[in-house]
């Protein structure tokens, strides 16, 4: 948390807040009150209230000049890809890896381009085509937030597992409790794929959706997730995840039951990557390795169903708590 180092800063004899902004978008305040008589000369990071609410004078604040705003900067991230698959006797794994860099780049409020370069590295076993030099995402993402503490993005491009087409997401988190939030999601896809740089798709779109709440036990950094979905193949079916998130790691399991098909689970994880900190120079394009990377670890080997997609490359169970209060709160008292 950048903040934090600049937290003895702010005046310690007037409330303060402080707005965080994600392409422009508000997510967070962090507001301090100081208490009258307090024998403690400097603001203490104990004594800030992090939460989605951004306080009464937030229409008013939009006119002040923000500070390190994303708006037309460019950034160049490495994401790292590794695939496992065991599907040979005489072979514990088949394994693909990839360095895949994107430029990241955000030209107004709420939008985010992301074009991305697919760079085969290691290739044993997932064929012909993923040897060759390719294009990954290529997405127009537009965020709103709107009031009550509700967030809309939706999505254009071509995603991962080979599909094209939009994607609609809304989160909303309670006002009355932020530890409760629900969250819809919706997409209409087909598929495609391509040989080197050339585009071959598909025109039979799929319908999938996924519906659910979450609960976050801010003692211990857990959230609970319980989801009804539909996915690719038309299957319907209910999704369960318990996620533990960390300063630089987000592990957790899921168990998945569709109709038609049998039961499955098993972990996942993200690890952020070093260096930690990244700085930049004015408008000069940034390079920097993925902030985190993951792996979803398929225990029952289903190879058809419960299969879906992600409409972004930076989306992943880490970068969506990045901006929970709760998790922001443990960790400014760890500083």
């Amino acid at each position: 948390m950048h903040s934090c180092q600049y937290l003895s800063q702010f005046p310690d004899k007037k409330p303060c807040r402080v707005i965080v902004l994600d392409n422009n978008v508000p997510q967070i305040s962090l507001y301090y009150k100081p208490i009258i008589g307090d024998s403690v000369p400097e603001a203490s990071r104990r004594d800030w209230n992090v939460s989605y609410d951004l306080g009464g004078t937030w229409k008013e604040a939009r006119k002040i000049g923000r500070k390190n705003s994303s708006l037309f900067k460019v950034d160049v991230v490495v994401y790292p890809e590794v695939s496992l698959k065991n599907l040979i006797i005489t072979q514990i794994y088949q394994v693909l890896f990839n360095l895949s860099p994107a430029v990241e780049v955000s030209f107004w409020k709420g939008m985010k381009l992301t074009a991305q370069v697919v760079v085969p590295v290691y290739n044993d076993g997932y064929g012909r085509l993923a040897d060759k030099v390719h294009p990954g995402f290529l997405t127009l993402q537009q965020t709103v937030r709107l009031p009550y503490n509700m967030w809309i993005t939706g999505t254009l491009g071509a995603f991962n597992a080979s599909r094209y087409g939009g994607d609609l997401k809304v989160f909303h988190v309670l006002k009355a409790d932020e530890r409760f939030s629900f969250e819809g999601r919706i997409g209409l896809t087909a598929a495609y794929k391509w040989d080197g740089f050339e585009f071959y798709y598909g025109t039979k779109m799929r319908l999938t959706w996924s519906l659910g709440t979450n609960f976050y036990w801010s003692q211990y950094n857990v959230q609970v997730s319980l989801k009804g979905e539909q996915y690719l193949l038309g299957e319907k079916g209910v999704r369960f995840d318990l996620i533990r998130h960390f300063r630089y790691c987000s592990i957790g399991f899921y168990a998945m039951k569709a109709q038609g098909a049998k039961s499955n689970g098993g972990f996942r994880f993200q690890v952020a990557l070093p260096p930690y900190k990244y700085k930049r120079k004015g408008y000069i394009p940034r390079v920097t390795p993925s902030k985190n990377m993951g792996i979803a670890y398929n225990a029952g080997n289903e190879r058809y169903y419960y299969k879906g997609f992600r409409a972004n490359a930076s989306e992943n169970i880490m970068s969506n708590n990045s901006f929970n209060p709760y998790f922001i709160k443990s960790e400014l008292l760890n500083f």
